[in-house]
């Protein structure tokens, strides 16, 4: 058995930003990293590579695992908010989340994030506009980094802390034992570690995982949300006014007939459609690069629809899965309708897409969205697109394209202390994969935050 001070179980952005303040910081800790996923140099998508234009369920998905995490292969975006993104404000105060979100974003610069451009918040004009047709615009500075440039800063990082924080890929833990020195953990290749303190990173993808180590510990968890919806592709000059200002528009909407909430998510102007997966389940992404010679024509962005679920039903992801996996049935992978097709209530085949005058960024295959998603949800997303288009009357064309689905899927949050420390004293859980926060910059936050605390502790 391998004994260590401190071991994280996750290198996603709140595993990588913890290893870099625990490397900054002197401390005599000695440190290991496990991450299920590859390291970053074979972090390689089969479709990004061009071997092959649809999923092939590779284990685990380059695009989820690995080192980065999720975060690394997506557009690199950094919403220095606490408007959206999680609750990490809730646990450390909101001007203590600001300062760390703003933190984070001098540690990427100091990478060479600061080529890219940090959008400011909306102006008051743009929240006036929004208003005036029912929409509300959320505030946020915008760090896009950009999947090319984001793989680069990450790279960068590595090479910073791989002298200092042992890390080990390819590696899942399977058990979770408490000891009175600390806590002993086993993995599927067979070893065995031992170590004071443990950091449960794991991100959205280690979600069960999680849910079983807290349910074995006596930690509780709190049922959260799933977010369902689909990803709208639109020419990029629609939106141009608004991502030409602030990046990303985070609109959200209260619909009419059912007053749900459904919002914007990860705007990419000129980006591209991806597809991630998810244990085993396809879903629908966006991307965007840095390099001007790889952007499309097109603008994507997700419509999501917020689900709260109430007792006696519990599993809120599950939920999320099974209208995914339906999907997947009848797509084998991603659905892409035209919106003129759904509203008409008739599938669009190969024949109405070839006469499509937008471009799809990713293949997919023509059918009917609304064999797959429940009717409430599918009104709301009708409901906001015409609502988005008060803004820019081209946003409900009948070329528009819609890709399903898209699956949000949040960790039950589960209960840390104010240092993101469970009841269990030297367990702390952290990132995306606490339900505590839900995106990238929140998620290098936490990290920054207990490798703060924890540096200090091993001074």
């Amino acid at each position: 058995m391998k004994n260590y001070d401190m071991i994280v179980v996750g290198a996603g952005a709140a595993g990588v930003f913890m290893s870099y303040e625990l490397t900054k910081r002197q401390n005599n800790a000695k440190v290991l990293v496990i991450e299920k996923g590859a390291m970053l140099t074979e972090r390689e998508c089969p479709i990004h590579k061009g071997l092959t234009d649809h999923c092939v369920s590779c284990n685990p998905c380059h695009i989820m695992n690995g080192y980065g995490g999720a975060g690394t292969l997506s557009d690199g975006k950094y919403n220095i908010t606490t408007k959206f993104g999680g609750d990490l404000h809730v646990y450390v105060g909101e001007k203590k989340a600001t300062e760390l979100m703003e933190y984070l974003d001098e540690v990427l610069c100091s990478f060479g994030g600061s080529e890219a451009k940090l959008y400011p918040a909306a102006d008051e004009e743009l929240k006036h506009k929004a208003l005036s047709c029912d929409l509300h615009l959320l505030d946020a500075q915008v760090r896009h980094l950009g999947t090319d440039r984001n793989v680069q800063i990450l790279a960068k990082i590595y090479e910073y802390i791989k002298e200092r924080v042992d890390m080990q890929f390819r590696t899942a833990v399977e058990t979770v034992e408490k000891t009175e020195a600390g806590f002993i953990i086993k993995t599927d290749k067979g070893d065995e570690y031992s170590c004071k303190d443990l950091v449960l990173a794991t991100g959205r993808s280690g979600s069960k995982w999680i849910g079983k180590v807290c349910k074995n510990l006596g930690i509780a968890t709190k049922s959260n949300r799933v977010d369902l919806g689909v990803r709208v592709e639109l020419p990029a000059e629609i939106f141009k006014d608004i991502t030409d200002l602030v990046y990303e528009s985070k609109i959200v909407y209260s619909t009419k007939k059912y007053g749900d909430h459904v919002r914007t998510f990860c705007m990419n102007p000129y980006g591209e459609v991806v597809t991630e997966n998810t244990n085993g389940i396809i879903t629908v992404n966006g991307h965007r690069y840095a390099d001007p010679t790889l952007r499309t024509e097109n603008t994507n962005f997700a419509l999501l629809v917020t689900n709260n679920f109430t007792e006696p039903f519990k599993d809120s992801n599950e939920y999320g899965e099974s209208i995914a996996r339906l999907s997947n049935m009848l797509g084998g992978g991603v659905l892409v309708q035209r919106f003129g097709d759904l509203v008409k209530g008739r599938r669009t085949n190969e024949h109405r897409m070839e006469k499509c005058f937008i471009r799809p960024t990713l293949k997919a295959t023509p059918g009917d969205l609304a064999l797959v998603m429940p009717k409430r949800q599918l009104d709301d997303i009708i409901e906001m697109i015409y609502a988005l288009a008060k803004l820019d009357p081209a946003t409900a064309k009948e070329d528009t394209l819609l890709y399903g689905v898209e699956v949000k899927f949040y960790n039950s949050t589960v209960e840390v202390d104010s240092n993101l420390e469970t009841k269990i004293k030297g367990l702390y859980v952290l990132g995306d994969g606490s339900g505590v926060t839900h995106s990238l910059s929140q998620a290098g936050a936490s990290g920054v935050y207990v490798g703060q605390i924890l540096a200090d502790k091993y001074k």
